[in-house]
């Protein structure tokens, strides 16, 4: 596989674990339509945005929309963005072929009322990524 494709290999991993499964927060990649997807869940979307140290390297970011129910108040996506800090900031995943994406640390910041979907309050984590290829 190549660098792109590795990192959303690696990236989706965490979100197949069992114990993020476990947490009960639905979660979907950018540009997948989910019906049905209820009052709480997030979106994942991987940013390649910056070059690496070699040609087989990458830098970017890992932006995390977090939806909880409009005019609840912002504490419950407050504790999605700690489970996800847990499972991601300061992680490194080393893939098959010894290609390593790691993970450093994140904003958040509190958003507003979807624009989509007022019903949602939407939130967005951000995390800077390194991939690191080898020859």
């Amino acid at each position: 596989m190549g660098k792109y494709s590795n990192i959303d290999t690696d990236v989706f991993s965490i979100f197949a674990t069992n114990a993020w499964k476990a947490e009960n927060i639905k979660t979907f990649p950018s540009n997948f339509i989910a019906m049905n997807a209820g009052n709480e869940f997030i979106r994942v979307s991987i940013i390649p945005n910056g070059n690496g140290i070699n040609i087989k390297s990458v830098s970017g970011i890992l932006i995390i929309d977090i939806f909880t129910p409009a005019g609840n108040g912002p504490k419950r996506s407050s504790l999605i963005a700690d489970k996800l800090d847990q499972y991601l900031v300061g992680k490194s995943i080393t893939t098959q072929n010894q290609c390593i994406t790691q993970f450093k640390a994140s904003s958040f910041g509190f958003g507003s009322v979807d624009k989509d979907n007022p019903s949602l309050f939407r939130s967005s984590l951000t995390i800077p990524f390194n991939y690191f290829g080898v020859f």
